[in-house]
This record gives C-alpha cells, structure tokens and sequence, in this order.
C-alpha cells in the first residue's frame, strides 16, 4: 500500500524526562509545532511516531479506505455472530470465565465492565506523549480492519489525541501478553468514566475534562469493542518507541564524549582507521568508526608531537581496550538500534488483538483467536538494547575513572585538580557518581523477558513482562545520561589543563565544537569549588540538543567531504 502518512513538520532531537524516580531528570529538548498524519493501518513510519512524541500539537486522522475497510471488517464480524460462532470477548467471558456465555443484552454493559475489572494498575504515569503515541498506535492497527470494530471507535480514540486529552495510565500491572491495565485506563477516559485524563497541564475526571476540551462526554462501546481497546502490547510498543529515541541520541552523544576523551588523552587514531573495521563486517561499527574519524579530524593533539608535548619519550603502542574496542561496543549499540526500528515499524503496522476477524469467500467471516497480543519479541528487544546501554555505561565509567588517573591518562593532572594537587582534589567525587550508578544499571539490565510467571488460573500461563522490560530500559537511560555528563565533563577538565602544552596545535573539528559548547554553560575547574551545580548543568546539556547539534555538524562535514 502507498504511503499516506504525510507529515506538515520534522521531529526533533530531544526526549522529555519521565516522571518516575530516575538518578537524574532531564530536561525536555526543543518540540516541533504540529504534526499531521494520516492512518492507513500500513504506513505509519517510525519517523512520524517520533514525531507523535515530540509536537506540540498532533493532528490524526483515519483514510477513507481504512474506514471503508472497517466497516466491512465490523459486518462481517457482526454476519459471523449471527451464523453461531462463539467467540471470546463478544458474545463468551474473558479469561478464566471464557466458557461463560453472554446473552446479547448483556453485551453493553459487558463491554463497560471489560474496562473496569482490567483498570487495575498503580504507579506513576506514563509522560503524556506515551500515552498519545499509545492511542495513535492503536487507531492505526485498528484501521488494518482485522479487529471487527467499527471506524467510529478508531476515531474517537483520536479525537482525544487532536483535542490534546491524553489518558493517565499507570506504569505497573501490564505482563506484557496485552497491555490491559493501562489500555483499560485509555478506554475508561474514551467512553467518559472518572478514570483521570491530562489537559493543558491539568489532570481531573474525563468526565469533567472531555467537555472542557470540546468532546462528546459519553462514548458507547459495542459488542466486541473493549477488547479491541485493550488487547495487544500498544503501550510497551509506545513507551519503546520513547526509548528508542532517547537511546539513539544518546548514542550519539556517547561517541562524542568518546572524542573528548580521546583528545585529552592523545589517543592513538589507528584504532579508527577504516581498513580495520572493514574487515569486521559490522556495519554498525563501521559507521561509529567513521564518524569518530571525522569528530577527531585535524587534530593535533592525537599525533606523535601531541604525544611528545604530553611528555611521552616513546612511541605509544596501543591505547587500553576501552579506547580500541569502543567503536565495536558502540557499533553493537547501533546494530541494536537499527534491529528495533524495523520491529517497531512492522508492529505499528499489525493486527496485535485477539480474536482476528477474516472473510471467507462464499461464506461468513471467520473469527480466529490466536496470540496476536503477545509482546514476546518486543520483551526480547527491548532487554537486548538495556543490555547495551548498560555495557555502554561500564565503559564510560571506566573511561572517566582512566582520566583520574596520571597513568592511565598519559600525563593529566591527578584527580584532574586545576590547583595545587593535594590541595585540591580535582574531579574524584564527580567520578564516583558514575561509578554508583553503573552497579544500578546492571542489575536492571537483568531480562525480564526469561522470567515469566503464570497468571489466571493457568489460563495466561506464558507472560513476556514486557513492560517490566521497557521500564528497566527507561531508568538506565536516565542512569546512562548522567555517566556520559559525568564523562564529558571530566575530558572537557582533561582538555583545558594541558590546552597550554598543546598551544598551536588544533583539537579535532569536532571535539572543539563539543568542548566549546560546554565551556559556554560551564567554566573550566580551578581551586575546588562546590560542584554539584557543574554537574547537574553538564546532565542538562546532555539532556538537551546542543551537544548532540554538534556531533551531527561533524558527521555532515564528513558526508559533504565523502565521494
């Protein structure tokens, strides 16, 4: 099918702060104006999901073919009924009870009561652009009309999304099979329950906040429809989506903090070099290769007189294993990422509900129950990119540790003290703030994914945990972005304590745009001062744009430079 999804702006780099309790909250970077799409159950991009995250305003709206193709779903599935079949959640219980028949007056308010028994979560929130991107995400598997619903449903779903009401759904209860308990939550505002809604920075009753917002108060769910609502791992597609965008700018900005250190410490560029890589195969790793090159080219500080101004008498052989090997493990963080854009596009693009609705040809429609819910590859996904991140933050502790050290840094100032060291202890306690955090991010990098536990009765007795998993990659992402501040600060120090040896000779082109950038929010440390106010600042341009701006400036150059 065509690509009808047309953006009216672009994304931009920047993820808001979730508001869990995290080591560290960042900041939201700049937001793009509007977004406007149109949903054919087929094209949405992973482009247009990010930016259902960042605009200001998103507007959405259903194709004429997918509305067509719905209500034909919705009369097959209504003709299927009438021709006997039983099927689970429209005319059978749900769960344990999904040998109870229900009688068809009983299918309203079963419907209603679908919402409230599955409406049990607890927790924080998710940020409202989840829980937007959540319900454009389901209006668009709804509209590959598969789920019997009618486009009246899909849309009112919408509406909330274009009117700027964005459910308050709670992070724990979901087990990854179907994201019940938060999409029930979704279903209780869209039908005008008390289940609390956010507008204009305001959260109340969606029954109070709907007509503030200018909607119908009440929606009424037919036979069918709840379990279309909640049925399917939308919110942990959503909330990795989120993720996703925060990891690869933080990709991003890891192989800058990468140049940093390599400068301050006058690393050896062989490690870089293209033939190497090459030979490995990985694609990845050949692209961090090359846009380290071009963050450290020109620089005179990674060259055998650099080295000599440092007061190394012999040629330096090789640098540690956490220089060497750095693009490779930054190189499978890519491979990872660009593994999850394409699981995220086709799971946007999928009939994720049970039961599925098919014609047959010469007779009625078939319902078919499956396991369409099930967010089992997501979970898988999800625990290797947080494995990643996790072995990224090890090696940027261990790179910030190397800076502390006379040795390990080829000649830096102990501690990175400005002053008289011994006086003054330099950046130490900036350091072990990494340090504490890395232990963290192990142990939340352990797959929940492998721990599934039984649940109703035997009935639900596989789980992925998927959101288990996606809640654990979002605190270390949070955790990843103070050890990476806390790295790049400690080389920026590393840079202005030998810039006097180094006079005349150049920083790479991109490690000055990234060590000017942060001495224009950060002063160079002298004699000890407080330093958490420093610290906090670096957290907050690694949480903004600015520096990955940068990173972005030195790859273009390289790309323009490229045949």
């Amino acid at each position: 099918m065509a690509v009808v999804a047309a953006l009216v702006s672009s994304s931009v780099a920047g993820a808001p702060a979730r508001p869990a309790a995290a080591p560290a909250a960042g900041v939201p970077g700049p937001r793009a104006g509007e977004a406007d799409l149109l949903l054919d159950g087929d094209s949405l991009t992973l482009g247009q999901m990010f930016a259902v995250l960042d605009a200001s305003r998103v507007s959405v709206r259903l194709t004429a073919g997918a509305r067509a193709r719905m209500r034909r779903n919705r009369a097959g599935a209504l003709g299927a009924l009438r021709s006997g079949a039983r099927v689970y959640g429209w005319n059978q219980a749900l769960g344990p009870l999904k040998d109870r028949e229900l009688t068809q007056a009983e299918q309203r308010r079963f419907q209603r009561n679908i919402l409230l028994s599955n409406a049990a979560g607890t927790g924080a929130p998710f940020p409202p652009q989840v829980a937007r991107l959540a319900l454009v995400l389901r209006a668009n598997q709804m509209a590959r009309g598969r789920m019997g619903v009618r486009p009246q449903l899909a849309e009112r779903l919408l509406d909330l999304v274009n009117a700027g009401v964005t459910p308050e759904m709670p992070q724990v209860g979901s087990l990854g099979i179907g994201d019940l308990q938060p999409m029930a939550e979704a279903g209780l505002v869209a039908i005008g329950e008390e289940a609390p809604a956010r507008y204009r920075g305001v959260v109340g009753p969606a029954s109070r906040v709907l007509p503030r917002a200018g909607l119908a108060r009440s929606f009424t769910l037919e036979q069918g429809e709840a379990l279309a609502v909640i049925s399917g791992s939308t919110v942990v597609a959503a909330d990795f989506v989120h993720a996703l965008r925060r990891a690869e700018r933080l990709a991003g900005l890891a192989e800058g903090g990468l140049a940093l250190f390599m400068d301050a410490t006058g690393a050896e560029a062989a490690a870089l070099d293209a033939r190497t890589h090459a030979e490995r195969h990985i694609p990845g790793e050949t692209g961090v290769a090359a846009r380290l090159r071009a963050l450290v080219a020109g620089s005179g500080w990674m060259t055998d007189a650099g080295r000599r101004r440092r007061g190394e008498t012999h040629d330096r052989v090789q640098d540690a294993v956490s220089v060497r090997a750095a693009p490779h493990i930054l190189g499978a963080l890519r491979e990872a990422l660009a593994d999850d854009r394409t699981v995220l596009e086709r799971e946007a693009g999928s009939s994720t509900s049970n039961p599925l609705v098919f014609p047959v040809p010469g007779g009625p429609d078939e319902f078919l129950m499956g396991g369409n819910y099930d967010g089992d590859l997501l979970a898988h996904e999800i625990d290797r990119l947080n494995g990643h991140i996790a072995d990224v933050g090890v090696l940027y502790e261990q790179l910030s540790a190397r800076l502390l050290s006379p040795v390990w840094s080829y000649g830096l100032p102990a501690s990175l003290a400005g002053g008289k060291v011994g006086l003054n202890s330099g950046m130490v306690q900036v350091q072990t703030v990494a340090t504490a955090l890395v232990p963290e991010m192990q142990v939340r990098a352990y797959p929940p994914s492998v721990l599934s536990r039984p649940a109703k009765t035997g009935q639900e007795d596989h789980n992925t945990m998927a959101m288990a998993s996606v809640r654990a990659l979002q605190e270390n992402l949070d955790r990843l972005e103070v050890v990476i501040a806390v790295e790049m600060l400690m080389s920026a120090q590393g840079i202005d304590l030998i810039r006097a040896r180094m006079d005349g000779l150049p920083l790479g082109a991109g490690t000055a745009l990234l060590w000017r950038a942060i001495r224009r929010r950060i002063p160079p440390l002298g004699d000890d001062r407080w330093m958490s106010p420093d610290l906090d600042a670096m957290i907050r341009l690694v949480a903004g744009g600015e520096l990955l701006d940068a990173v972005r400036r030195a790859d273009a150059g390289r790309l323009r430079r490229t045949p």
